[in-house]
């Protein structure tokens, strides 16, 4: 009967829609149903019913049943009746007893379910209510291998709630916490660990996944409890039978790591690492070579790694304490462990070997302490670095057309190699130079016959030096001179011995790198230029048939030409003729196979020009070579250009649109070469960059495809308003007048940093033309400001905000650039409602960066028209509207003063009282004292002390005390 009545109390209907493949209607109502249950005072009782009748079969539904209960337990248990927590833990405990009956157990996903309810029960009842919650579960348990189950999975579920340490926890779940710990140690860990012995003896043979679990469990718990529980004989000994077993021997790996990780004295983790060392050694585990299988080995290494880490921490603090006995003992440990570190670092699997390298790094790091080093340790220097060169070798599977997720993770054990090499430069940089000096020549005399993953690290070995072996600058070709020689012996024979023709593509670009790290070598010996330029300009360079090769090899090639441009005198017009077809724009037609990409040809522009602009010929023949790299750029934007007027079909539009913002874009690159020494006009090229000029702008009244132009040419006049200076005004009020029209806010957010650029750079000569433009772009930002958006439409409303960002920071230029006229001739009517915008943003829009900068504009206005010569009116205004300003943005509740960027804004506000009263004086103060501050109820002794310390000379004073007059405001 109570199955009858139960299940006439739960909505069948809404329990159809748990299946994941119940149509939507159904899933909705067992949504609203779940919702329900979950706030009910009581319904969910029904659900715990169930749970203990084990009413239904379906698992959805009894996962549905355990999440209800979880709801009540984690969010409503301080509200529920004492009735209602016992009815909890009974559902709890009968659930479980049916489990030990069932002949099959419950889906893992159930099982864990269940575990978090437990954990979380004993969370909350543990301390109170249900002291004996484990007791009360292993009596009921006993060795039932279901039971263990979930008792297992229970310690787990409690351990991430309790002691994981990667959770954030409340300060105060962090107290119940650390309680719930103690009461453990003192109550029942002993008898939990006895549980875990005994589990483990019991089960080994006949249920090895309930060993790995409970195994996980140890390891997890050791970090807190008292090691003497585990690290005894019985325990080990039981742990080190398992390392034997092929099912157990990898979690039994992961929980000896944990005991060698607990922290605890010195002395005692020497000893506790020494004796399992012992005995893993006199078990034959240390016997590397003749253990086949990797998955072992990778956890095996692990552990090694971790006993070797915590030799050499016991050692440092040691030897920081002055113990000199015990330290020399520790270290010798740690030598002691050496053979076994090389065996594993030198391992063909990387894994197995990436996991050393920890203990590895660290050893080293022990050895640069020490103040001489045996011949032993030399030895073991001189070992690592023959295992790090081995290691870093490529192996024959690694795909170096389609890199996949196993390249990706050799590239990234790579790098750990590196810091090892990296390191072993410090501890003995001569070892290292000779090492690697050993293994390139060799390899560079018999090149044509060795394998490329051998040719390439030899070169790799080389370029890593550069970082090993630290030079200021990169000036590696002087002061030590053992150094400098060595280097400059292996850079010779690197571009002279032919390597660069070597047929793959690894070893291709390891040679340009190298080259280019090293590129001060060429200063030295300028004779090796010419057979270099020749293989970046050939088929091993540019032309190479790999198109990562080209690529990489555009960007090192200007890298390289930049550092050596005084050495390329005579090389200039032969380069350029060799790479002009690399510099031809790729035609917007489908299925053009360039050699390079446009960001490829972005440095091959920027090259041509280093050349041009530095060479040593006449003005005359570098205006002529600057003109016949951007001539072909013009034509062709010029017929494009007239192409895309007429074309109707959008996908072409937008080829047509790339292909022209590429041709302003590689003009604007071309630009970069020139530099305060070697500017546009001496070198005679302004004529060049205005025909530019005159070929682009005509793209900005383009009606189609308009973001894309109007974007890439207003790059190319940022860039000539720094190149070519006062020759690029003329062209500005047209540009201008096209950019505004039709404009979103993203256009006039780009555009504004355009006008401040010329009002910072050319102040009283821009006055005119910004007075024209002033209220044309004002008003086109209100106009878009003002422009209805939706509710939620975040990314609509982060553009406003960083549209009225830009306009104000524009205001900022133009009030702090000296030109009063600009906005004083705007005609009374306009300016007041620019400075009413102003008053706005400075208190309604909760953006502190927007706030700082309007009152920065304020604190400006006041300073050039609030004085006794000032603007007709301004004074009155500055009552009326700044003075509440100053005091209105600081009260709203919006106005964290906890925030950094809000506090540099109260400064700001600050400094323009300041302002004020340093312009209107006495008048100022009597203002405060009688009308203003009153009229927010500020108490007459505030008022007072608040217009003294405005009075003092220091601004700091004030903006301390300003700060703390609004936190008290604020209580």
């Amino acid at each position: 009967m109570a199955c009858q009545s139960v299940a006439a109390v739960m909505d069948e209907q809404a329990l159809l829609g748990l299946n994941p493949n119940a149509d939507a209607r159904y899933r909705q109502r067992a949504m609203a149903y779940f919702e329900q249950l979950k706030e009910s005072q009581d319904a969910w009782e029904v659900c715990a019913e169930a749970l203990a009748k084990g009413i239904y079969n379906d698992d959805h539904v009894k996962f549905f049943c355990f999440q209800v209960l979880e709801h009540q337990i984690k969010f409503r248990h301080a509200g529920l009746s004492a009735v209602q927590q016992q009815l909890i833990r009974e559902t709890l405990m009968k659930w479980l007893q049916c489990q030990l009956m069932n002949a099959q157990p419950e889906k893992p996903f159930i099982r864990n379910k269940a575990a978090q309810v437990l954990a979380l029960t004993f969370i909350m009842e543990y301390l109170t209510l249900w002291p004996k919650f484990f007791f009360d579960i292993l009596s009921l348990v006993g060795l039932n291998p279901h039971g263990v189950d979930v008792y297992l999975r229970t310690l787990m579920a409690i351990d991430a709630e309790v002691v994981d340490r990667d959770i954030l926890h409340t300060p105060e779940e962090t107290r119940r916490n650390t309680l719930i710990k103690d009461s453990m140690r003192e109550q029942c860990i002993p008898s939990l660990v006895e549980s875990w012995f005994q589990i483990l003896q019991t089960y080994q043979q006949s249920h090895p996944e309930l060993t790995c679990q409970c195994l996980e469990v140890v390891g997890a718990y050791v970090s807190w409890i008292d090691l003497n529980l585990i690290a005894n004989d019985r325990f080990v000994n039981l742990l080190l039978s398992q390392m034997s077993v092929e099912e157990l021997r990898e979690e039994a790996c992961d929980c000896l790591f944990e005991i060698v990780n607990k922290g605890m004295d010195p002395v005692d983790k020497t000893k506790l690492v020494e004796s399992l060392c012992q005995v893993l050694q006199s078990a034959g585990f240390f016997n590397v070579e003749q253990e086949e299988d990797v998955d072992f080995l990778a956890k095996f290494s692990r552990l090694v790694n971790g006993m070797g880490q915590s030799l050499v921490l016991s050692w440092t603090k040691l030897a920081k304490a002055g113990n000199v006995k015990d330290a020399t003992e520790t270290l010798q440990a740690v030598e002691a462990k050496v053979p076994l570190l090389l065996q594993l670092l030198v391992h063909e699997d990387d894994d197995i070997s990436a996991n050393i390298v920890g203990f590895c790094y660290e050893y080293l790091h022990v050895l640069k302490q020490l103040p001489q080093l045996t011949d032993q340790q030399k030895t073991n220097i001189e070992a690592v670095m023959l295992a790090v060169m081995k290691k870093l070798t490529y192996d024959d599977e690694y795909n170096f057309e389609n890199e996949g997720e196993d390249e990706a993770m050799f590239v990234e054990y790579r790098k750990q190699l590196k810091m090892l090499l990296d390191r072993l430069a410090q501890v003995s940089p001569e070892l290292l130079l000779e090492a690697v000096r050993r293994v390139f020549t060799n390899t560079m005399q018999n090149w044509q016959t060795a394998p490329f993953m051998e040719v390439e690290v030899a070169i790799r070995l080389l370029y890593m030096l550069g970082e090993a072996l630290p030079a200021s600058h990169g000036a590696h070709f002087s002061g030590d001179t053992a150094k400098t020689s060595a280097l400059q012996d292996m850079m010779r024979t690197l571009v002279s011995c032919g390597v660069s023709s070597y047929q793959h593509s690894s070893v291709s670009l390891e040679f340009f790198e190298t080259v280019v790290r090293y590129d001060k070598f060429f200063i030295v010996e300028p004779q090796h230029i010419p057979n270099v330029l020749m293989a970046f300009l050939d088929q091993r360079g540019l032309r190479h048939n790999s198109p990562k090769v080209r690529s990489r090899v555009a960007y090192l090639f200007s890298r390289f030409i930049k550092t050596l441009h005084k050495h390329m005198n005579t090389f200039i017009e032969d380069i350029l003729t060799r790479i002009q077809d690399l510099l031809e724009l790729a035609p917007p037609e489908n299925g053009f196979l360039a050699l390079l990409t446009s960001d490829d040809q972005l440095f091959m522009f920027e090259t041509a020009g280093v050349l041009i602009v530095n060479g040593e010929c006449p003005v005359e023949r570098k205006q002529a070579l600057m003109r016949s790299l951007l001539t072909p750029l013009m034509d062709a934007f010029r017929l494009l250009l007239a192409k895309l007027s007429q074309e109707t079909e959008e996908e072409r539009q937008t080829a047509l649109a790339d292909c022209l913002s590429h041709a302003v874009g590689f003009a604007s690159r071309t630009s970069k070469a020139f530099s305060n020494k070697q500017t546009v006009k001496q070198c005679g090229c302004t004529e060049v960059y205005r025909d530019c000029l005159h070929t682009f702008l005509p793209a900005l009244s383009c009606p189609v495809q308009r973001g894309v132009l109007r974007s890439s040419v207003r790059s190319f006049l940022h860039r000539m308003i720094i190149c070519l200076e006062e020759e690029v005004l003329p062209f500005i009020p047209a540009a201008s007048e096209h950019m505004l029209k039709d404009c979103e806010a993203k256009d006039l957010q780009e555009f504004i940093p355009l006008i401040s650029q010329i009002t910072a750079k050319f102040k009283r000569q821009v006055s005119p033309f910004l007075q024209q433009v002033f209220m044309p772009l004002v008003l086109a930002i209100f106009e878009v400001l003002a422009r209805p958006a939706e509710d939620n439409d975040q990314a609509a409303a982060l553009e406003k905000q960083m549209l009225r960002r830009s306009y104000f920071s524009f205001i900022q230029t133009v009030t702090g650039s000296g030109m009063n006229e600009v906005m004083a001739n705007q005609g009374a009517e306009n300016i007041e409602r620019v400075v009413f915008t102003i008053i706005q943003g400075a208190v309604d829009f909760p953006d502190p960066i927007a706030q700082k900068t309007c009152f920065i504009i304020l604190s400006k206005l006041v300073e050039l028209w609030g004085g006794k010569d000032g603007m007709v009116g301004f004074p009155d205004f500055i009552y009326k509207h700044i003075v509440p300003a100053c005091f209105l943005a600081p009260l709203k509740p919006t106005f964290d003063l906890s925030d950094a960027q809000t506090v540099l804004t109260l400064s700001e506000c600050a400094v323009t009282l300041k302002m004020i009263h340093l312009k209107r004086g006495p008048e100022f103060i009597q203002f405060l004292q009688q009308e203003y501050l009153p009229s927010l109820q500020v108490s007459p002794e505030i008022s007072q002390e608040l217009c003294q310390v405005l009075q003092q000379p220091d601004i700091k004073v004030l903006k301390n005390y300003i700060k703390a007059f609004f936190q008290r405001a604020k209580l």
